[in-house]
């Protein structure tokens, strides 16, 4: 009886390269953040966390209120939005 021959060789697998390991390629651009984006991420992010304590020390005009509360928050969570842009 005859062998069934068997293929060999040059697969289409992508994981079956030299040593079995994928390596995806290279990006041909880096995207990078403008230099000033950090400092505005701190800067927002200071500006929320002051609202929120400055209206429970009773500074703010009418404060203590939700309002200020629900703004700090809103501002901070804005700066970190931004600080998970990045790069």
């Amino acid at each position: 009886m005859a062998k069934a021959a068997t293929r060999r060789g040059g697969g289409s697998r992508t994981s079956a390269r030299r040593g079995g390991r994928y390596t995806p390629p290279t990006p041909r651009t880096v995207k990078r953040s403008p230099r000033w984006l950090p400092y505005l991420i701190g800067l927002i992010l200071l500006v929320g966390i002051l609202m929120i304590v400055l209206n429970y020390f009773d500074v703010l005009p009418d404060s203590p209120t939700n309002w200020y509360l629900l703004g700090g928050i809103l501002v901070f969570a804005t700066g970190f939005a931004l600080a998970t842009q990045w790069r």
